[in-house]
Formats: C-alpha cells, sequence, structure tokens
C-alpha cells in the first residue's frame, strides 16, 4: 500500500510538473488596428482563450511580428509564408537570419494580382507581366508602401524573377508610387495609373470596386519569373480561376503566397498541438466572419522547407 501511495504520489509530481510549462497566458500580435490581421487577431485570441488558454491580442505587422516572437516579446502572430522565409534566410528585411520563430499553420492563400488599364494594355501589346519588362514600357505604377507583404514580394519579383528594379522602371520614363489599397485603386480609376499590384486572398472586394468602374486585365505571371522567386523566397505558383471576377475568363497563373501563423519555438509541444487542435475544432465558426478561413486545411498547414513547431506538425500530419 505505501509503494502505491509514493508511486501515487510521484505520477502527481509529474502531472503538476508539465503544467507548470505551460506560460499563464500567451500573446498574439496581429496587424495594424482597423484592418483585416488585427480584426483576426482579436478573433483568435478569443477563441483560444475560451478553449485553450488565456491570450491577449495587440496591433503587428508581418515583418515585425517574426521579430518580436523571436525576442520573447510575442508568443504567436500573423505574417506571410513569404515573409517567413526571407526571416528565416535573413534576406530582404532582415539583417540576419531569425532564430526562436517558427510556422504555426498556412491559414489561407495569397495572390499576386497585377492589374492593368485595358486601354493601357491594347494601346501598347501587353499580354504578361513580362511584355512590360521586355519592352520597357514608361509604365505608371504604384504597389503597396514598403514594409509590407505585398510592396516585398512584388519588388522581390521583379527583381529576382525579372532582373528589374524600381530604379530600372524609372530610367525607362515610368513612374513607381507606392498607396493603400484604396488610394491605388482611386488612382488607377481616375487613370492616374497604368498598372497596381498588391497580394491579397482569392475574393477581394478592391478588385470588385475597380472592376465596377473601369474595363482592367489582370496579368499573368510568366513561368520563368514564377519559379525564379519559388527558389529565392519559397513561394509557388497559384491560379486565379474563372468566376470570381469578370475580367478573369480563363486561368491566370500568378505567384502564390500564404497568410500564415508564426510561433514560439520554445512552447510546449503539447500546448501548441492543443492549439493546432482548436483551431481547427472552430475553424467553420471563424469562416463565418472570416471567409478565407475556410480554406485551411491539413494538406497545406505545413510547409517543406520551413521550420515548423513539433506540435503542429504533430496535429496536422494525423488528420491527412
Amino acid at each position: 500500500m505505501r509503494k502505491l501511495l509514493i508511486v501515487l504520489l510521484v505520477v502527481s509530481l509529474l502531472s503538476v510538473g508539465v503544467a507548470q510549462k505551460w506560460p499563464a497566458q500567451l500573446r498574439f500580435v496581429s496587424g495594424p488596428s482597423g484592418g483585416t490581421w488585427f480584426a483576426l487577431g482579436g478573433t483568435l485570441a478569443g477563441m483560444w482563450t475560451e478553449s485553450v488558454i488565456p491570450m491577449t491580442s495587440g496591433t503587428g505587422g508581418g515583418t515585425a511580428n517574426i521579430v518580436t516572437i523571436s525576442r520573447g516579446q510575442a508568443d504567436i502572430g500573423l505574417t506571410t509564408l513569404s515573409v517567413f522565409n526571407a526571416a528565416v534566410k535573413g534576406i530582404g528585411p532582415f539583417k540576419e537570419p531569425v532564430k526562436g520563430t517558427v510556422l504555426f499553420a498556412n491559414l489561407y492563400r495569397q495572390y499576386a494580382y497585377f492589374i492593368m488599364r485595358k486601354d493601357y494594355a491594347t494601346k501598347n501589346g501587353v499580354k504578361t507581366l513580362g511584355d512590360v519588362i521586355r519592352k520597357k514600357l514608361p509604365i505608371r505604377f504604384a504597389t503597396l508602401t514598403p514594409g509590407t507583404a505585398s510592396e516585398f514580394v512584388i519588388r522581390t519579383l521583379f527583381e529576382k524573377g525579372y532582373g528589374v528594379t524600381w530604379s530600372d522602371i524609372k530610367s525607362w520614363g515610368g513612374r513607381v508610387e507606392f498607396a493603400s489599397y484604396t488610394d491605388g485603386a482611386n488612382l488607377l480609376c481616375d487613370n492616374n495609373l497604368d498598372m497596381f499590384a498588391f497580394q491579397v486572398s482569392r475574393v477581394a472586394s478592391v478588385i470588385m470596386d475597380i472592376e465596377s468602374r473601369i474595363d482592367v486585365v489582370i496579368l499573368p505571371v510568366d513561368e520563368e519569373a514564377i519559379q525564379a522567386l519559388a527558389n529565392y523566397l519559397g513561394t509557388t505558383k497559384f491560379f486565379i480561376e474563372p468566376g470570381v471576377y469578370k475580367s478573369v475568363t480563363e486561368p491566370v497563373p500568378t505567384v502564390g503566397d500564404y497568410t500564415c501563423l508564426v510561433i514560439r519555438e520554445n512552447l510546449p509541444e503539447d500546448l501548441v498541438y492543443k492549439l493546432a487542435e482548436a483551431l481547427w475544432n472552430k475553424k467553420d465558426q471563424i469562416a463565418k466572419a472570416f471567409v478565407d478561413m475556410a480554406e485551411l486545411n491539413p494538406e497545406e498547414a505545413i510547409s517543406q522547407g520551413v521550420p515548423a513547431h513539433p506540435g503542429s506538425v504533430n496535429f496536422w500530419s494525423q488528420l491527412k
């Protein structure tokens, strides 16, 4: 009987030890106040608070979140897979490889859209993005502001996929500007731009707004450029399919990326497993408010070639 009591006491102490490995709460970093990521971050933090562990949510940004987590100032946050790949390699906005932050899950797809006024495309014989470069057109071009994932990916595509910098475009007599989604759309529609490019999810209201005001074409990205960027940043190729935008009548190949969650590497494996499990169980509920979250699936949740948390890998692999 005494031996049994000793064994039970040891088991009890071990159980307490495991529980103590969990922090009292986790800190989520999302996006700028008022944006989609900010709202999604609040929803995810609330869901995990109810299901797994208390969690706060604050503002952030795709690049900053990776660094904040690596410094132990946050535990989980939003970014894009391309920016995370850059952080792992120490390229782009990262001066050296970032340690201590790993992938938790890819949430939903991001597509690169190159939206050109149809009158400009017709006048200059533009069929693909590469035509702009080969013809050295004096194009009036805009993308999102520096520091955003969109600007980083679009700029890197030009540099690594086509061998062209913003300075090169200017040297042809072109213009490169930076704008918000709303301002860029207005500039394009008011004929102050010829092309506006950015990353966004499959269904984007900004594109529908542009199409309601002017005729546009969404340019395909050349295969060689897609592959060059994939080799450098770990991006992929997606197709913008017909049925969403009236200007798309056949599949348009473009650069594919993911909005993803990254997490602190030294969090307990069982805690991260529970976070992944809760996210999957609540996916349909979250997708009612954030339709893109319906894309979350085990096959795409973990990308090859980037560090991922073993607790997350364990959960998603069990669902395949």
